[in-house]
């Protein structure tokens, strides 16, 4: 009968990465205006997250589309 479309796990999987660097690059932006400096290193490293996300949901997405 009908069968499911398998599921793509690389789309939620770059969302939660994209997500989680945007939330780090709001809490630099928040900390910055409270007045802190120095602020640790994984926090400025958590903000790579987001380029890395949307890189990754781009190229999952493409080749998922030239699968079919």
């Amino acid at each position: 009968m009908a069968s499911s479309a398998p599921r793509f796990a690389a789309l939620p999987v770059s969302m939660v990465m994209f997500g989680l660097g945007l939330l780090a690059i709001a809490a630099i932006f928040v900390l910055f205006g409270l007045g802190y400096q120095n602020l640790p290193i994984w926090l400025n490293l958590a903000t790579l997250l987001c380029p890395a996300g949307l890189i990754f949901g781009v190229v999952a997405t493409v080749l998922r589309n030239r699968r079919r």
